[in-house]
């Protein structure tokens, strides 16, 4: 009996000294909120009686990412192209646009997207803790992309596609014949991890003229640790999209994984065939084999990028503005 309560004391003890590192304590930090802003629901109220005045509140609500996303959209030069009314309405009164729409309007009431405004002030609030000199986003919008893009950071606003969140057997998607691989993280449990990544991708982006393996891998561990950081809590099959089985292959290979990026010098291969056969989306990583899972550059980047964290003490402000990609592999002291 003595020997067991000394077994829990000892686990209490290890569990007390090691406490998840990125979950810090931002009850102190202070910002200004953000609030959902519906320009899917604001569009769809368009009508060619009132489409002028709707117009210019669209415009003060929505300041100019609205320019921004009817360019997108529409590719022409927003409000105040020729085509602008037209292409409003085509766009609304659209089939298969319009039963995206009522499927949006099905999935995500405003009790959903309520739900997650707190827990995007929170990554906002971790954001500002370890970046506090950054600007922050001021809007969270919801719109209809026309299945164009999922998530995106613009004029500072964290912005969502929620017809790219209607769940994987959505019957658009399969009219668009997207394949099972990337329907089955298309759904709202995604929302989040997208957006912080999307956040980020925009706030630190790739551009290294050292264009190596070596140099993809460590950028994408070093923002999907940042994004962990941001959610502390969330697991890993939510920040990489990856299923338990594969992430099980991971753990399970790990290190034949590392072997197969340190051997014949891959890791300073700059031929971009290689680069993207080994950070592009699909089923699997076909040049290793059909169980392991695609962007297997990205979780052996994280894993490099979390033994460099653990093993020096460096803020994610320093570890997102260091460029040398080598010197985080060396000080990583990452041996699985």
């Amino acid at each position: 009996m003595q020997r067991i309560l000394i077994s829990l004391v000892t686990i209490m003890l290890i569990s007390a000294c090691n406490p998840n590192k990125l979950d810090v304590d931002v009850s102190g930090v202070n910002i200004e909120p953000v609030k959902c802003l519906r320009l899917d629901e604001d569009l769809f109220a368009m009508d060619l009686k009132t489409f002028d005045e709707k117009t210019e509140k669209l415009k003060f609500n929505y300041g100019s990412f609205y320019e921004h996303y009817l360019m997108n959209l529409f590719k022409n030069n927003g409000t105040k192209d020729s085509a602008y009314k037209g292409s409003v309405m085509s766009f609304i009164n659209d089939k298969d646009i319009r039963g995206a729409n009522s499927e949006v309007k099905k999935t995500y009431s405003s009790a959903v997207t309520n739900e997650l405004t707190p827990q995007i002030n929170e990554c906002i609030k971790r954001f500002k803790y370890h970046f506090p000199k950054r600007k922050l986003p001021v809007k969270f919008i919801t719109c209809i992309s026309g299945w164009n893009y999922a998530a995106a950071y613009s004029d500072t606003c964290l912005v969502v596609g929620l017809d790219m969140y209607l769940g994987g057997d959505c019957i658009y998607y399969q009219m668009l014949q997207l394949p099972q691989f990337r329907t089955r993280f298309m759904n709202k449990n995604y929302i989040l991890p997208d957006l912080m990544r999307a956040w980020l991708i925009t706030e630190f982006d790739n551009t290294n003229p050292t264009n190596t393996l070596l140099n993809h891998t460590i950028f994408y561990g070093k923002l999907f640790y940042s994004v962990n950081a941001l959610m502390p809590k969330a697991n890993d099959t939510l920040l990489l999209g990856y299923t338990s089985k594969q992430m099980q292959y991971c753990k399970e290979y790990e290190k034949k994984l590392w072997s197969y990026f340190a051997e014949k010098n891959r890791l300073y291969e700059n031929n971009m065939k290689t680069v993207q056969e080994l950070t592009a989306e699909g089923p699997f990583t076909g040049s290793i084999s059909k169980e392991c899972p695609p962007r297997i550059a990205m979780w052996v980047g994280l894993q490099i990028v979390r033994s460099y964290m653990k093993n020096n003490d460096v803020s994610l402000e320093q570890l997102m503005n260091e460029g040398d990609a080598q010197k985080i592999l060396s000080k990583s002291k990452y041996r699985p």
